[in-house]
């Protein structure tokens, strides 16, 4: 009982704390926010539309769960993140239970513990991105497929496909590609197979359908062609990155828990059959997103649920994890850099963000907390071990909602720059400044305010020379 109080509390701070306490951050969270509102507002909730114009960049999903949050009445933050939040709470629930299931409650805990807190998965259930709804239908799928794989039972297979269906809402084909492997580890399940991409199909199709009828070729070409297989293979949507740019985005991502990844090297371990799946179903979409063109760090997100089924594995049955789990501790000293870091490189970039030494506070408190840590591993109570880690996480993560988040707002989110123009925002034209600040405008203020070569109005919203928010410059 008292455990569960405690993991509820964790997650509350961890999902829930301060949820609000920043305003939208860049191109797509404002963007994503704002034709949510509009479906809500409309009625319409079949074609995607950014301020009037019809938007096929993403399907549906998202912003169906937007688009109820307004409906709720909640407010401009909460309304877009508040769904993911509760999103990926769920699918934590379902990782925890479903794996106690399959592999006992040790391996579930030690899996949905690092998961939680995790430096990708927290950051992006924070957001208003599609990249955590696809992650929690993707993972949910592939591990009710484990069960199927040893039962052959159709109700798993058609659950498992049904959510990867889910999955094709969210983010389109890519969940599709990403399961792959399937058809190799089930090769004597045609019919499974065939069902779980069947029923793929018929929960994503009635959209897709739709869609098509309402807005022809141009939604084929824009969302299919565009953004599936350009996005993939062209160089135009100026996200390019080398080949081997995922691994230290993967790195970062499961930090503080990247240590552990030593547990997991042990051929041993894969005599496990449903082991073996699942990390080549994430190696197979490591390889795949890093051969695409374009890469952005979220992408790698639906793989987050298999590698940690695979890293809590290693961890439960290595002899000696003391060493492992104290690293994983040592990390969460660069929890106050990165909240002296996170404003400006959200603003600037992480290349152009200044990189302190860790503050001394920071130093000693990881080094209590590894000692601590090292102490309950030697004494076999690894569950503990692994706790301690993930409730230091937490307080970091409660630490940067507090001290990071108010610069952040200021320095990178256009709520704290429409606040200050609302009074007067109909002197106000915009010059031009960068899209993450116009669509965050655009999202703020309702109706866009006009270019100034539309309308030249005294005061001229344009970007600062030396960084930060945009200024107003007054032209007579």
């Amino acid at each position: 009982m008292l455990q569960g109080i405690a993991a509820g509390l964790l997650l509350y701070l961890l999902l829930f704390f301060a949820l609000d306490g920043v305003g939208l951050l860049g191109p797509d969270e404002p963007r994503y926010a704002s034709i949510g509102r509009e479906m809500a507002l409309s009625g319409d909730w079949v074609t995607p539309r950014l301020w009037g114009e019809r938007w096929f960049e993403k399907p549906a999903l998202l912003y169906w769960l937007t688009g109820v949050g307004f409906r709720l009445g909640l407010g401009p933050e909460t309304a877009p993140r508040l769904p993911v939040a509760l999103l990926s709470a769920v699918y934590l629930l379902f990782h925890f239970w479903w794996l106690r299931r399959l592999f006992g409650r040790r391996l579930a805990w030690l899996s949905t513990a690092m998961l939680a807190t995790s430096a990708g998965w927290f950051a992006y259930s924070q957001l208003c991105l599609t990249d955590l709804p696809l992650a929690a239908a993707f993972g949910a799928s592939m591990l009710l497929c484990l069960r199927w794989m040893e039962t052959g039972d159709f109700r798993l297979a058609a659950a498992a496909g049904t959510l990867l269906g889910v999955g094709v809402l969210a983010k389109g084909l890519v969940p599709l590609v990403l399961a792959l492997p399937v058809f190799w580890f089930a090769r004597g399940r045609r019919t499974g197979v065939a069902a779980i991409y069947g029923f793929a199909l018929l929960a994503a199709a009635p959209w897709y359908v739709l869609c098509t009828l309402e807005n022809g070729k141009a939604f084929l070409y824009e969302f299919f062609w565009r953004h599936h297989f350009a996005r993939f293979l062209s160089p135009e949507f100026q996200h390019v990155q080398p080949f081997w740019y995922y691994a230290p985005v993967l790195a970062a991502g499961l930090a503080p828990w990247t240590p552990v990844l030593a547990a997991a090297v042990r051929p041993s371990l894969y005599r496990d059959r449903r082991l073996r799946f699942l990390l080549a179903t994430a190696a197979f979409g490591f390889v795949f997103f890093s051969a695409s063109t374009n890469k952005l760090p979220g992408y790698l997100l639906p793989l987050f649920p298999l590698l940690a089924v695979v890293l809590a594995a290693g961890l439960e049955q290595a002899r000696r994890g003391a060493a492992l789990l104290a690293a994983s501790a040592l990390l969460l000293s660069f929890i106050p850099v990165a909240g002296e870091v996170l404003p400006d490189a959200v603003s600037y970039g992480l290349s152009r963000a200044p990189f302190p030494s860790p503050p001394w506070w920071g130093i000693a408190a990881a080094v209590v907390l590894a000692v601590l840590v090292y102490g309950a591993e030697r004494r076999e109570r690894r569950e503990l071990a692994v706790t301690l880690v993930a409730a230091g996480l937490v307080c970091g993560v409660v630490y940067l909602k507090t001290s990071a988040y108010p610069i952040l707002d200021r320095q990178a989110s256009a709520r704290s720059l429409w606040r200050e123009l609302g009074g007067f925002s109909h002197r106000v034209c915009i010059e031009y400044i960068h899209r993450s600040w116009r669509y965050g405008l655009n999202y703020y203020s309702l109706e866009p305010l006009p270019a100034c070569a539309d309308d030249n109005r005294p005061l001229h919203l344009t970007n600062n020379p030396t960084g930060g928010p945009p200024v107003l410059v007054h032209r007579d």
